[in-house]
């Protein structure tokens, strides 16, 4: 390869086309849009899932399920995790868990599960800590500290308007 051929193919001073500017310009009368139909229309624009016509996909597939807004998004870390993530002796709760990169992304409450083994003393604070994990960490020489969660406070609210709708029902 030469220094001359460096460039080559590569057109440094493209003109941009200007269209509809007469029939000398190779996109005059039309500009290069043919003739009619939308496509030839201004402020013509396609949804971006267009189909040709058919019917869409999002249409084709059956509806399932439901998104439920009151659910808790709950991160879930094993303990198997948090032998690998930390020393002996250590504090685990949410902050150290996202310091690590344990934990990513935004969650409700914070569940401990047991899968795989933990040799090390620690002491994990959490919201929720499943059977077989509380015993693991307790086993270690640790403390599984649970501390309160979102739910009570949704909880207190639905007795509370029990209590209401039934104290309107006697008068």
């Amino acid at each position: 390869m030469n220094i001359e051929e460096v460039h080559r193919g590569v057109q440094t001073n493209k003109h941009r086309r200007r269209i509809g500017r007469g029939p000398g310009s190779g996109s005059g009368k039309t500009a290069a849009r043919g003739h009619k139909g939308a496509k030839s229309r201004a402020g013509y624009s396609r949804h971006p899932i267009f189909q040709g016509g058919a019917m869409p996909l999002v249409r084709r597939v059956p509806k399932r399920g439901f998104n439920n807004k009151w659910a808790l998004n709950v991160a879930t870390v094993n303990v198997s995790d948090l032998e690998r993530a930390f020393e002996a002796g250590s504090e685990v709760n949410s902050d150290t868990l996202r310091s690590l990169s344990v934990l990513k992304g935004s969650y409700d409450e914070l569940k401990i599960l047991g899968d795989g083994e933990l040799t090390k003393k620690l002491k994990v604070t959490a919201n929720r800590f499943s059977a077989s994990a509380k015993e693991k960490i307790e086993k270690a020489g640790g403390e599984a500290i649970v501390i309160r969660s979102i739910k009570p406070v949704a909880e207190k609210r639905a007795e509370a308007k029990a209590a209401k709708k039934a104290a309107e029902g006697k008068k």
